[in-house]
């Protein structure tokens, strides 16, 4: 895997003043962890199509855990070890270079079923699971560039766990899951301004109820997919600038809750699923439609977690 750093900081200069002649650098997807319990990282081309790559491993093999990127860093985030244990633990990989992550810092809670979202600089964690049904609605973030403990950002609107979040380079979203009492499904879209602290605010509702969506987006537009046992295949879709409710986008190609998402500034790609799949598929974020057949992963999988070098925030 060749370094494109500096190629991609070359081309948005470039790009922004007129000279296209660059070469565009790969949109890398990463999808790190995962139940059956793994530690595994795969890659992918996000702009091509074909089977998944072995990156590395992550420092503690986990599920239910949450990720963000920049341009060059994957960070992921709490989840569950093999034993079940609830986990605080961040790591991080540099994108361009395939090798096993490295220790990031902690966060502040004990956590799994986490959600996170990202601009180019701060990574920001969101609800989860802290203790046995009971969840909470703490957001923390972190300087994505550097190491070390996560501060406190502000609270979603409710406590929320097994979430969807995506982001544009300025605002992040979160699609509430399973809220409280356990087991009540939630529609609740909600924002915040990523730069900045403070709690979350309402953005609108999806258009159904459901624990299991994941998301992904460009630096317009949020896809949320909802792969699940009762059936569900839908993906829907908002204007991050906006707010407003979602609206249909189309369909996944398999059931199976639980899949991770990722996506370039064209594409979003899912991932996994229950029971354990390995099938990665894709839709053009421009456009609306179901989604195609990509790849497959290296490990079947639920419950991974998902990033870019070329996601929404950048």
């Amino acid at each position: 895997m060749p370094s494109y750093s500096g190629v991609w900081t070359l081309t948005a200069q470039f790009q922004a003043i007129g000279q296209n002649n660059w070469p565009s650098p790969p949109a890398y997807g990463l999808f790190g962890g995962g139940q059956v319990t793994t530690n595994v990282i795969d890659y992918i081309n996000i702009n091509t199509t074909g089977d998944a790559t072995d990156f590395g491993d992550l420092t503690v093999a986990r599920y239910g855990l949450g990720a963000c990127s920049s341009a060059t860093r994957g960070v992921w985030g709490g989840g569950r070890d093999v034993g079940g244990a609830r986990q605080n633990v961040m790591d991080y990989v540099t994108i361009a270079t395939a090798s096993n992550a490295t220790d990031f810092g902690d966060l502040s809670s004990i956590v799994s079923d986490i959600a996170a979202c990202s601009s180019s600089t701060r990574g920001v964690f969101g609800g989860g699971y802290v203790a046995g049904t009971t969840m909470t609605a703490a957001m923390e973030y972190i300087t994505i560039a550097s190491t070390g403990n996560s501060t406190s950002f502000g609270n979603l609107t409710q406590d929320s766990g097994l979430m969807g979040a995506c982001a544009s380079p300025t605002r992040g979203i979160f699609t509430a899951g399973n809220t409280s009492p356990f087991g009540t499904p939630s529609n609740v879209i909600s924002y915040i301004t990523i730069a900045t602290t403070g709690n979350a605010i309402d953005f609108g509702d999806l258009l159904l109820d459901n624990q299991v969506f994941t998301g992904c987006s460009n630096s317009t537009r949020g896809l949320f997919g909802c792969s699940s046992s009762n059936g569900s295949l839908s993906i829907q879709y908002i204007t991050i600038a906006t707010t407003g409710n979602a609206i249909s986008f189309g369909a996944l190609s398999t059931v199976g809750a639980d899949v991770a998402a990722c996506a370039s500034t064209a594409r979003g790609v899912f991932a996994g699923g229950q029971p354990n799949s390995n099938i990665i598929q894709y839709v053009t974020i421009a456009t609306t439609g179901n989604a195609v057949d990509f790849g497959d992963l290296t490990v079947g999988r639920h419950r991974s977690a998902g990033c870019s070098n070329a996601h929404g925030g950048l």
